[in-house]
């Protein structure tokens, strides 16, 4: 097999005649064969590819070769985006083979064709923009193949309208639609069964996991092997769609929609007005008992150790708003299924309504020690979760024993050289185990600086001297850097701290939407970015213009938060090391991730700066060195200076860029 792939991907083959960039990665080859072998023998996989390698080949070209439908999920869209319509065409080309591939994106993402002509009818509108907007939808509407609103650049990211004609799941009617045949989800659903790669992300991936058991709206078509990439990120994908939320938005919905489709048919009640009513008063005092500053947060601090308490034990009411919450749901259902004109909406409302009433009482009532129960508020969102503490029985029991080949590939999979902890958070018993090292020379194209002599995070002016050395480091890369931190309110401490005092154009997260704030920081020479997790990683900038990357401290998952919290109490409780076992491992691939950004191609060179000296103190610190690149460790400010300068950074960049192989 490593022969064949050669031929394809080795020097004079396929590849290396149509990239005009092409360079000889052995690692490549290696992961394309154990991905081969994976396929062919129906087994399992592992794989950490690291930074360079060419994994998106390396996986590609054995699901081509292989004559099954495997599903291709990628952490992010703009993966997925660049997948198809990139990478795909140049096999393709390269291969000289026309490729049986589509890419698929969550049904909220599609037009629906039904709602657009409801809303066009009854001139639907929430902002004065709306009308063009809507002329705009239609327009577009009549000219796609796909109805994917990602085509539709004009649209805002946050648009009110879209929610109203979108296609999801929980207004659709499915085959008793008079629009099912033209509809685009259907269409999009067609385009997967006639394709052998079908290109996906996780969130969709694990939405449709979750309605395999028989429930409606699913979407992917029955395919035996899937690959994951960026698989590091599944675990969190995977507890938020085997778990169960409900909003205030929900019921809102709800609400808003029984009443339009009683308004267009005239086949409202007395009865079912004033249960709805009730319903929008008794569901805002529900939630107004969850309202505190944004975050997540334990339902058990509402009730001393249960979620709800009994009234008559000088409760604060939330147990008698949500019982009449519960009964309000129940009267509407009532009230629904004995209007005298049905319906394919009616019909959807009665379902939508009885998969709200049945999840409320599970994340209220439910005594399961299983899951954890959760709230978290959001802007003027309450979100009310049951997620489970372990995903591990229910990845096996619904994934793992059904595919036949799983791939799991990221360049930041294992920790301490193997892959015992993802493969225990995620249920993954047998399984082949290839680790690839990265294409980049790190021992000659970074230097890792960590300082000695600052306090440790927990002690008093750890915070000050940060911003004191932050100044010092970004002198000596001439900004050109990203600061990445842990918690927002150390960004902001740090940003305040610094802005005024480097002469450099400094932005930070959240001023502005993170693709422009990427798109200005690569245009603007010598610029900084203060940034928090969601630039950890699927971020890329490669040149000169990013020549440093700075972390403020190991990126532990905080305690307290009450997912994170179930975890480790469970894991103690079953008698392990919840802090060797889970937080270090869990920091190992972030911290990984972080540091991922800053060598993008062979012609990088920079700094990676932890502000943290407990790798260098603590007896679990060795496995954090261990994890990270083999580059030249210093604690001298002065030596960073001197290593881009020898470095010639200023031509750093020139060259062209490796390319995604």
């Amino acid at each position: 097999m490593v022969d064949e792939f050669d031929r394809i991907l080795g020097p004079g083959g396929r590849v290396a005649r149509k990239h005009p960039h092409y360079e000889h990665r052995p690692g490549q080859i290696r992961m394309a064969a154990a991905v081969a072998e994976a396929l062919a023998e129906q087994r399992h996989l592992c794989v950490e590819a690291g930074t360079g390698t060419g994994k998106t080949l390396a996986y590609l070209l054995p699901a081509i070769f292989s004559r099954k439908r495997v599903i291709i999920s990628t952490g992010t869209k703009n993966l997925q985006e660049q997948i198809f319509f990139k990478d795909l065409p140049f096999l393709g080309n390269a291969l000289d083979k026309k490729l049986s591939a589509c890419y698929l994106k969550g049904r909220s993402n599609y037009l629906c064709l039904k709602k657009l002509e409801e809303i066009d009818a009854g001139g639907y509108l929430f902002s004065r923009h709306d009308p063009e907007y809507l002329k705009l939808i239609r327009k577009w509407s009549r000219e796609s193949e796909t109805g994917d609103r990602a085509e539709l650049k004009e649209l805002p990211d946050e648009l009110p309208l879209w929610r109203h004609v979108d296609a999801r799941r929980e207004t659709c009617t499915g085959q008793k639609c008079p629009d099912f045949e033209r509809c685009f989800v259907t269409r999009a659903r067609q385009r997967a069964l006639e394709s052998d790669i079908v290109i996906v992300n996780h969130h969709l991936f694990f939405a449709d996991l979750a309605l395999r058991q028989g429930d409606f709206g699913s979407v992917l078509p029955d395919y035996s092997a899937v690959v994951f990439d960026e698989a590091h990120e599944i675990e969190d994908v995977a507890t938020q769609y085997f778990g169960v939320m409900v909003s205030n938005f929900r019921i809102d919905e709800l609400v808003r929609d029984t009443h339009k489709e009683m308004e267009e048919t005239g086949s409202g009640s007395v009865f079912l007005q004033e249960q709805l009513a009730r319903l929008t008063a008794c569901s805002g005092e529900f939630f107004r008992a969850f309202a505190r500053t944004d975050g997540r947060f334990s339902m058990l601090e509402l009730g001393e150790g249960r979620r709800i308490r009994r009234a008559a034990d000088g409760a604060d009411g939330l147990e008698e708003a949500y019982r009449e919450v519960s009964d309000r749901l129940r009267l509407i259902h009532t009230g629904l299924e004995g209007l005298p004109v049905g319906g394919d909406v009616i019909e959807a409302l009665i379902r939508r309504t009885e998969e709200l009433s049945a999840d409320l009482s599970l994340v209220m009532e439910s005594e399961s020690h299983e899951r954890v129960y959760w709230y978290e508020n959001r802007g003027r969102g309450v979100f009310l979760w049951a997620s489970p503490i372990v995903v591990a029985p229910i990845m096996e029991d619904r994934l793992f024993s059904k595919v036949d080949t799983a791939v799991l590939t990221s360049a930041t999979l294992s920790t301490g050289g193997n892959f015992r902890f993802i493969r225990e958070r995620l249920g993954l018993r047998d399984a082949a185990e290839l680790i690839v090292g990265s294409h980049f020379d790190y021992s000659e194209q970074a230097v890792l600086y960590i300082p000695r002599d600052m306090p440790e995070p927990r002690e008093p002016g750890w915070s000050a001297r940060v911003s004191e050395r932050l100044v010092e480091i970004l002198e000596a890369s001439r900004g050109r850097a990203f600061v990445l931190f842990t918690s927002f309110s150390q960004m902001e401490l740090a940003y305040q701290a610094v802005k005024g005092r480097v002469p450099f154009p400094v932005f930070i997260q959240g001023e502005r939407s993170k693709t422009r704030l990427l798109d200005d920081f690569r245009e603007t020479p010598h610029s900084v970015l203060f940034a928090t997790a969601s630039f950890w990683q699927g971020v890329d900038v490669q040149g000169e213009q990013l020549s440093c990357v700075v972390i403020d401290k190991l990126p532990f998952s905080v305690p307290s938060d009450p997912v994170v919290s179930a975890r480790i109490r469970y894991i103690n409780e079953a008698g392990g090391n919840a802090f060797y076992d889970y937080q270090v491992p869990e920091a190992i691939i972030l911290l990984k991730q972080g540091f991922g950004r800053l060598i993008r191609s062979r012609s990088d060179r920079g700094i990676l700066a932890l502000l943290d000296k407990r790798v260098l103190t603590r007896s679990y610190g060795r496995t954090f060195l261990g994890s990270l690149p083999r580059a030249p460790l210093t604690d001298n400010v002065a030596e960073l200076r001197n290593f881009l300068e020898e470095s010639g950074s200023e031509e750093v960049g020139k060259e062209a860029p490796d390319g995604p192989f």
